[in-house]
């Protein structure tokens, strides 16, 4: 999971505290991927757990400083160093509610239309958040990531309409 490796990451770095961690993550991200500070206190204890950082004394305002191990340096040295999977992705829900709407026979073509509207707002979003933060690469990169995809969307729901309008089994269902 990216937040275990991203925290690892950020430990790499330095000693650290949970809310230090979400912080930095957040910023990283272009605050694209916000987290639950209960999600990274969890995320420490598991990396704790599997000897992969190691906690130390608590602070004057009671905050605890995690230091990664050897164990945790090797860790994310193996993570950077592999590639991520297609199959490593969660599902699609966009490709698995299409699917199913053209196995039901439900309308289509609303369905593409409505989550082409929702797409270009999300991508005109995402060109101005960008536009805001091209001083930080990790943000731009991250940013950049997430309109490659609201524009690869695009252009899938452009191939989906195509595919539909010349399937037969679609013109029946809509005569």
């Amino acid at each position: 999971m990216a937040i275990r490796q991203g925290l690892l990451a950020l430990l790499s770095r330095g000693p650290r505290y949970g809310y230090q961690l979400r912080a930095e993550f957040e910023e990283s991200t272009g605050a694209t991927w916000p987290l639950n500070i209960g999600q990274v206190y969890t995320t420490l204890a598991r990396l704790e757990r599997d000897g992969l950082v190691a906690p130390g004394e608590q602070d004057d305002q009671g905050r605890v400083v995690y230091a990664i191990t050897e164990a945790g340096r090797a860790e994310t040295e193996r993570w950077f160093a592999t590639p991520v999977a297609q199959t490593d992705r969660p599902r699609d829900e966009l490709v698995i509610k299409l699917a199913m709407a053209v196995t039901a026979g439900t309308g289509v073509r609303p369905i593409i239309q409505a989550q082409r509207t929702a797409t270009m707002g999300t991508l005109q979003r995402l060109t101005r958040a960008r536009r805001a933060s091209a001083e930080d690469p990790a943000q731009r990169l991250v940013l950049d990531s997430m309109i490659f995809q609201a524009e690869a969307e695009q252009r899938w729901l452009d191939h989906c309409e195509a595919v539909l309008a010349a399937s037969p089994q679609t013109q029946e269902r809509q005569a």
